[in-house]
């Protein structure tokens, strides 16, 4: 009996480490997007204060014919 009870201890262990790493993929995953949607937001923001140019100063900056 003490056999199966070090098993099911064993294979207890293993399920909860491994929900645990599957909840970390998860909150890293929601964190990494929220500070993406953030990066966004701040780049539109100042974006909209800088100075307006037109395509082809664009175009000219970027060297593309």
């Amino acid at each position: 009996m003490e056999i199966q009870e070090k098993k099911l201890k064993q294979i207890l262990k293993s399920a909860i480490k491994e929900a645990i790493q599957e909840e970390k993929a998860f909150i890293h995953g929601v964190v990494a997007e929220a500070m993406e949607d953030y990066g966004i937001g701040k780049a539109i923001d100042e974006g909209n204060k800088s100075k307006k140019i037109s395509q082809k100063e664009i175009y000219k900056i970027l060297k593309v014919e």
